[in-house]
This record gives structure tokens, sequence and C-alpha cells, in this order.
């Protein structure tokens, strides 16, 4: 097992291995022993492999627990489930000494911990991540929300979990089409700040990564987050290739997953800052084909006034410009704040 320490203002533990989940139980009995019910979050999917042996370690803790399953998919990820979810937790008399088990990936990580922040003005969550995205990524940080027609995660709370424990069994039943898309996340690691890590990738692209890869991103993240829990400075920096990726997102009906348009959006991150002069040649050559060698697109098929639009309505934008993240180099990358006026020629770049 590898543990990692995450010192946010609520601080809380990462742990990583294989049979991760069967430390839930004790983590309970100890740290929220004040709790009478849980509910576990999954999708569809999900539900039918783990949420039995979940409800099972639960209630051998002495709890009432239940179950809130929604239909699979990013198109879950908005208000209406939001809305559901608290509905569920009222109609069952949830109060804040009791928490919420987010039982899947990212949509269901961001929306239990959403629901776990506002409902009652705060309840504690756990993270149970069963995707590789969320165990490198998503879980980890507090970043919390639902999706607008608009855009991809407009509206959402900072709320840390109490725990999150990175299973690595279940990884044994994600689909190869969900691999990939954790796959995505891991190379965006690779290129913010590992070189040694992207070297791997180039080695073996189609290779699966295990528990030090992957206890490697989540360190990476802490290191960030432990330094801007809020996102008003360094933590930006995570966000690299996701300017471009929530735009193919959101003009593709979300039928390209996030790891599959986050690994896009570091080939056009990376042709952008070549143009611009930040990034060598070589690099940027390095990074486009490792891209296509781990099987994702490294070009999109959308218009490039229908990119610039979509990623006029992301979050980062802020006033008239928009912070962008873009590689100087494979390990090191760098925000530059872009006005609004030049989105157009940086995509055109980009393509």
């Amino acid at each position: 097992m590898t543990r990692i320490h995450v010192q946010t203002a609520a601080p809380y533990e990462v742990t990583v291995g294989d049979g991760a989940s069967a430390q839930l139980a004790a983590f309970v009995a100890g740290e929220l022993r004040r709790a009478r019910k849980a509910v576990v979050v999954a999708d569809s999917n999900v539900a039918p492999l783990h949420s039995a042996a979940v409800r099972s370690s639960l209630s051998s803790a002495g709890l009432d627990v239940y179950d809130f399953v929604f239909p699979a998919g990013e198109r879950s990820k908005n208000l209406a489930t939001y809305g559901a979810v608290l509905d569920f937790l009222a109609a069952n008399h949830f109060d804040r000494t009791d928490f919420a088990v987010a039982l899947g990936g990212g949509v269901t990580g961001d929306l239990t911990g959403f629901a776990a922040a506002t409902y009652k003005r705060g309840m504690a969550f756990i993270q149970l991540p069963t995707s590789l995205l969320a165990m490198v990524d998503s879980s980890v940080g507090g970043k919390t929300g639902v999706d607008l027609s608009a855009g991809k995660n407009l509206v959402g709370a900072f709320h840390q979990p109490c725990a999150v424990f990175c299973d690595m069994a279940f990884l044994s039943t994600l689909p190869e089409v969900w691999r990939m898309d954790g796959m995505g996340e891991v190379l965006k690691y690779a290129v913010l700040g590992d070189a040694n890590l992207f070297s791997k990738l180039e080695k073996a692209p189609l290779s699966p990564i295990g528990e030090c890869a992957i206890a490697g991103c989540i360190g990476m993240k802490r290191d960030i987050v432990e330094k801007d829990e809020r996102e008003g400075g360094v933590r930006k920096l995570l966000n690299l290739g996701h300017t471009f990726a929530h735009a193919i997102e959101l003009l593709s009906g979300y039928a390209v997953s996030h790891g599959r348009a986050v690994a896009t959006g570091l080939a056009m991150s990376s042709r952008a800052a070549a143009k611009m002069g930040v990034l060598s040649a070589a690099d940027c050559v390095r990074i486009e084909s490792l891209v296509s060698a781990m099987g994702y697109e490294a070009h999109v098929r959308f218009s490039v006034d229908g990119m610039a639009d979509a990623m006029l309505s992301d979050k980062k934008v802020s006033g008239d410009a928009i912070d962008l993240v873009l590689p100087q180099e494979i390990g090191r990358c760098f925000v530059r704040r872009t006005p609004l006026s030049d989105i157009g020629k940086v995509v055109s770049d980009a393509f």
C-alpha cells in the first residue's frame, strides 16, 4: 500500500494499492464514528459490479446503508441528477454527521462531492474511485460540480473528501476504452512535470501502468494542491490541455470522453506553444507522436471558429482574458494569460 497525505485545510489521506477498499470499514469506525447512515452513490455501470461489497463493508461498521444509482455517462452530471441526490438525502433523513461514498469515476466523484458540499451546508464524503482517470486525478483535490448546457463544470464547489481509497483491484473490471480515458490524464502529468514518466510512456505507449505510477501522479497533484487549494495561482497548471479538451467535449455532445479530449488538447496546446516560440519543434513532435502512439486523435474535426466559441464558455475565462496552460518543454509548463480577442489566433495555431 502507498499512503499519500494531503495537507489541505481539511487534511486527508489517499491510500493506493490492491485491496485498499478493504480499509473503508476501519476508517469509518475510527474517523466517522458519529455517523449513523451512509449512501453509496454509483452509476448504472459500476453499481452492479461493486456496490454490494461496499455496502457490506459499511454495514459491518454498524451503519444503515443506502444506494443511489444514476444513469452512467457525462450527460447525467447535471443539475437534475444533483437535485435528485439532494432529494434522496432529505427523504431519508440524512444529517450532517452522516456521509456519502462516491463509488465510480470522475462523474460520480464530482456529482457526489458537490451534493456533499451543499447538503445542509456540508457533509463528509469518501472517494472510492473505480476508474484510472478518477484515481490519478479527479478523486484528489476537492473540485466538485456539475455541467451546464453552456459548458463543463460551470457549477460547483471546493470540498475535500475525508479519505480516498484507490483500490487497484477495481481496475480489473475497467473496460479498455476507460483505461485509455485515464491514460490521457497520466500523459498530462508526464508533460506537466515528469519527463521520466514521459520517456517510459514513449517506450511502452500501450502498456498498463501500476501502483507506483498512479501514486506518482497523485503525489504531483497533491504537491500543487497543497500550494494552491482553491486555484488562485499554481493550481491552474493542472488544467494543461483542458481548455481545448472541454471545448472538444462540448462540441461532440460529450461523445468524446474527457481523457481522450485531454490527450488531443495536449497535442493542440503543444502546437500552439510551438507556433508562439515557447516550445521547441522537437518537443512538439514528441508530444504529438506519443498522443498518436497511445491511440488518441492528435487533431480535431471541428472548425477553428467552433472551437474558439466553445472555449469562450470555459470556466477559466475571467474578464477579457483566459488562462491557457502551455508546455515550455516536456516536464515543464506555464500559465499564459491570453486576451479573449486572441483566442481565434491561438486555436488556429493549435490546428
